[in-house]
Formats: structure tokens, sequence, C-alpha cells
């Protein structure tokens, strides 16, 4: 039986954590979609190293080029959105979950002075089309241009992000899928985001996701 829902949130959905329908709207916990974790690199003004752990983007393209389009950005905190608005270049890094607790550990390693990739015990390396640091443990980088930057909707503390991709570094053993390859749990990691039941209000723990090729 299909359920339907008005823009309004299901009564079941009590608040966990003060603010969380702030940050987040309650649907993203209705539907439960999940989507690819990585890693945003920038130069921060000082000239050290920011990452930024991100999900919420998609990825695509035709003829004229390949995009990321990344959103939830906050627009008016964090390093990373003023260093692409200066520098309009940045490096998306996917990690595996081998090094998941390194990338994980960026999230309290971000103090304007320190180097926040070695910080968290991962190697900056030299991108190839841009002025970013990539993740040289990261399986797949992908260097982007800025392309346009607009707020999620008028008002809006968050906005989505444009990016050109430029430039693709991937290990082999991860696109050939008699190695490691780019699927299960040796692939692309995926953020399950605390999927909720709008009629009991049960909850699932946030989880590592992993794609399953069939």
């Amino acid at each position: 039986m299909k359920h339907e829902f008005e823009n309004k949130k299901p009564e079941a959905f009590a608040t966990t954590w003060e603010g969380q329908y702030e940050v987040f709207n309650w649907a993203e916990y209705l539907v439960g979609i999940p989507m690819p974790i990585f890693l945003i690199t920038t130069y921060k003004e000082n000239g050290l190293p920011n990452a930024c752990l991100h999900s919420w983007s998609s990825f695509s393209g035709e003829e004229g080029g390949h995009f990321c389009i990344m959103g939830g950005v906050p627009i008016e905190y964090g390093h990373t959105i003023k260093d692409i608005t200066k520098n309009k270049e940045f490096c998306i890094n996917f990690p595996s979950k081998e090094i998941w607790e390194k990338c994980y550990s960026t999230i309290e390693n971000n103090k304007y002075e320190v180097d926040e990739i070695v910080e968290s015990g991962l190697t900056a390396e030299e991108a190839v089309s841009i002025n970013a640091p990539r993740i040289k443990e990261c399986f797949l980088n992908l260097e982007c241009t800025l392309e346009w930057i607009k707020p999620l909707y008028e008002g809006s503390k968050c906005c989505i992000v444009c990016g050109r991709i430029k430039h693709i570094a991937m290990d082999d053993e991860y696109f050939d899928e008699n190695k490691k390859g780019r699927f299960g749990e040796s692939g692309f990691v995926m953020n399950i985001h605390s999927p909720k039941n709008p009629l009991t209000g049960e909850s699932l723990d946030d989880k590592l996701g992993f794609v399953e090729y069939k």
C-alpha cells in the first residue's frame, strides 16, 4: 500500500537532536535516498589544505563536459565555500571504507591554522590541472573548476555548487572490476542517513552503504 505525504513532517518524526529539522529537511529521513560520500579539498587563504566531508550530490554530463552538482553546502560558515568562491577550484576525493575513520576525523580537524589532510592521517598530493590538493589514499580524484554557485532557494542557508570536472585520477585496482572494483564493500561509500518509518517514528542508525553490482 502506497502512502501519500503532503509537505508536512509526519507526527511520528520526533527530534533526536536540537535543530535537526532545521539542518536537514524531514523528507530526507523519509525517502532515505543513499548518496556517495567524498571529501572536498581546497587550499585555505593561508595556503594550508582544507578537507570537508560531504555527500548530497550528483554527477552528470554530456558532450560539453562532465559536472559535479553538490547540494547542502553551507553559505555562511566553514572554509570550503569561502575557498571555492575565492579560488574557483576544488577537488573531490572518493575514499574506500579502509580509510573511512581518517576521512571522518576531518570533521574535528578543521581549524584554520592546521593542514586538515595531514592532521587526519592522510596524504596530500598535487593536482594536475588545478591549484587544490588531492588526497593520495582516495581511489578516485575529480579535479574541478567552479561553474556556478546558487542558493538552494531564496533565503536558504545552503547553496548548490556546480563544478566542471577538468581531470580524473583513478586507481587501476578500482576501474578493474576483476580486482577491487568500484562496487561492493571495496568501492564507493554511500551515506545512509538515519531513514525513519513515518508511521512509527522508528529510525535506523547512520550507516555506511555500498553498491552491489549484479
